[in-house]
C-alpha cells in the first residue's frame, strides 16, 4: 500500500499532476494528484521526510533525466515543478515544526542567472527542519549578495543552487570569491549539473546529488 502511494505520487510529479481538478495531463483527468496523494500518504502514517524523498524527488529526477536526454520539454518541467510546489507546500509545516534550538546558519541561494527555485526550497525545508537557520536570497543572486551575507553572518555556511549549465561559471565565481576572502567558510554546491568533479574544480566543500545528508555534514564541520 505504501509503495503504492508512492509510486501514485511520484507519476504526479513526473506527470504534472497538480490535483483532482488539474485537467492536465489529459489522460488522468478526474484522478488524484500530488495534492490529494500527498495529503493521503500523510493519514497513512508515513513520515514527510520519505515523502519528499521518495516520491517528491523522484519524480523531479525523472523528469530531469528525461529533459537531458531530450525525451522531455521546458513545459514539462514547469508543469513538474507546479506539481511540486503544490506538495512541497503541504508537507512544509512539518519540517518548519522541527526546528527548535538553532544548530548553525545557511545562506542559500540560487547563483546569477538561474531563477529555478525547486532544488534550493527543498535544500530549505530540509535544514529547518534539522533546525538550522536558513538565510533564503532567493534565485539569480550575484557573488556580491552572497558576500555581503557572509559579512553580516560570518560564521554562516553558504549553499548556492544550479539548474543551468550555463550559470555554473557564476557558481563559480561565487566560490572562488568566498574562498579568498573567508577561506575557512563551508561552501556547499548542488543542482542537477553540479557533479562532485565539478565541485573540486571550483573549490567548493561539498556536494550532495540529495540533500538530506547536508545537516548531518555542516553539524560535523561546524
Amino acid at each position: 500500500m505504501n509503495n503504492n502511494l508512492y509510486q501514485q505520487l511520484q507519476n504526479c510529479i513526473e506527470r504534472g499532476k497538480v490535483d483532482k481538478n488539474s485537467p492536465y495531463p489529459p489522460d488522468m483527468k478526474g484522478q488524484d494528484g500530488a495534492v490529494e496523494l500527498t495529503n493521503q500518504a500523510l493519514a497513512a502514517g508515513l513520515s514527510p521526510h520519505d515523502i519528499l524523498l521518495k516520491s517528491l524527488m523522484v519524480g523531479m529526477k525523472n523528469v530531469g533525466e528525461r529533459f537531458g536526454c531530450g525525451q522531455a520539454f521546458i513545459p514539462d518541467l514547469m508543469i513538474a515543478a507546479k506539481a511540486m510546489n503544490a506538495a512541497t507546500a503541504i508537507l512544509r509545516p512539518f519540517f518548519e515544526s522541527g526546528v527548535g534550538v538553532q544548530k548553525g546558519t545557511l545562506i542559500i541561494g540560487t547563483v546569477a542567472g538561474d531563477l529555478h527555485d525547486i532544488g534550493k526550497n527543498i535544500v530549505k525545508m530540509i535544514m529547518e527542519g534539522a533546525g538550522w537557520k536558513v538565510i533564503d536570497l532567493g534565485t539569480n543572486v550575484p557573488t556580491e549578495k552572497f558576500m555581503s551575507s557572509l559579512q553580516q553572518n560570518p560564521q554562516a555556511s553558504v549553499g548556492l543552487s544550479a539548474l543551468l549549465t550555463t550559470t555554473m561559471v557564476n557558481m563559480e565565481k561565487t566560490v572562488k570569491e568566498i574562498k579568498t576572502k573567508s577561506p575557512t567558510t563551508i561552501v556547499v554546491i548542488g543542482g542537477a549539473p553540479v557533479t562532485d568533479n565539478f565541485r573540486q574544480r571550483i573549490g567548493a566543500d561539498a556536494y550532495f546529488p540529495s540533500p538530506h545528508l547536508l545537516p548531518d555534514y555542516l553539524s560535523q564541520r561546524s
